[in-house]
């Protein structure tokens, strides 16, 4: 009789390769599914979905403070959270033969998620903003059917026109301000619309770079983006154009809103660093638009800290 060892492997050549595979399909389904789910949460863009879940709370904590209505503050950021992931996905899918010469290792163009299925996700987190949106007051509610029927007019119909896509995403990035106003009852507060206007300009900038980044794919699917139609440096040229008005416009809740010395310390670095951005752009857009991105969350920082060091008082 064989030692114990040799008749634990005396089972045949398939099967002990089934076994050092990870027990052969069942192996391969598991792994197949962890690569879904992941494919799934990269569609998200999951960075970008939670900073746009933070600008939700920093738009209600900027209009009314940290108590006011936490249930609907709440409500908004999962409602932002869904949205925000909802568009990522479905612009993926719609943008699914351009990302296979522009970033091939996106989900769709790698195999991770099938375009299909990058379609059904998006709708089932649509349902899950709208579910969310429904339980805030109307003027976050406008606001939320606003952006949906933006969001999806962008997808299909803007997003290769010259400057109008980059205009929608601006409005959309910097409304995420506007909605955590309104979920509180605020959403004409003063600074939240200087926090509005800035994030919009900036992410127009931003959005401007990216496509510098991306023309060749753009240009092989017949898309006429900004730089494609006027040329690479004046695009670039516009974006910063827009982005002096947005610093300009960041003085505003220090001089005229109360915000006062805390604000004004964060606020300043984040204009020179997102400044400086559109100067390197001209260079190294990839590297400029990493950096846009660092100073707008700065700058969301600054109205962060210019709220709850208002001489006025207490939040």
């Amino acid at each position: 009789m064989p030692p114990a060892g040799e008749s634990e492997s005396a089972e045949g050549p398939g099967d002990g390769d089934a076994a050092a595979s990870g027990n052969g399909p069942a192996g391969e389904a598991s792994a197949e599914s962890t690569g879904t789910a992941r494919g799934l949460l990269e569609l998200t863009r999951p960075g970008n979905t939670v900073s746009a879940g933070v600008l939700t709370f920093t738009g209600s904590f900027v209009a009314a403070g940290v108590f006011a209505s936490p249930f609907r503050v709440a409500a908004a950021v999962l409602a932002t959270v869904f949205a925000t992931g909802a568009g990522n996905a479905v612009n993926d899918y719609f943008d699914r033969e351009i990302d296979a010469i522009n970033r091939p290792d996106r989900p769709i163009p790698r195999g991770a998620v099938s375009s299909r299925g990058a379609l059904a996700f998006s709708v089932a987190l649509f349902l899950g903003a709208v579910v969310c949106a429904a339980l805030l007051p109307l003027e976050a509610l406008g606001i939320a059917v606003v952006n949906l029927l933006a969001l999806v007019a962008y997808t299909e119909y803007f997003k290769g026109l010259p400057g109008v896509g980059n205009v929608v995403v601006g409005y959309l990035t910097g409304s995420t301000f506007l909605f955590g106003a309104a979920a509180v009852g605020d959403p004409f507060d003063r600074s939240v619309l200087v926090l509005f206007g800035l994030a919009a300009l900036a992410t127009f900038t931003r959005e401007v770079v990216k496509d510098v980044e991306d023309v060749a794919g753009d240009r092989e699917e017949g898309l006429r983006t900004l730089p494609i139609v006027v040329g690479e440096r004046v695009a670039l040229g516009v974006g910063l154009v827009a982005m002096v008005v947005a610093t300009a416009a960041s003085a505003f809740p220090y001089l005229e809103s109360g915000f006062g010395i805390a604000y004004l310390a964060l606020v300043v670095p984040a204009d020179l660093l997102m400044l400086a951005a559109c100067v390197r752009s001209f260079a190294d857009p990839s590297v400029a638009q990493r950096r846009l991105k660092r100073g707008m969350l700065l700058a969301t920082a600054a109205f962060i800290a210019g709220r709850v060091f208002m001489p006025a008082g207490p939040i």
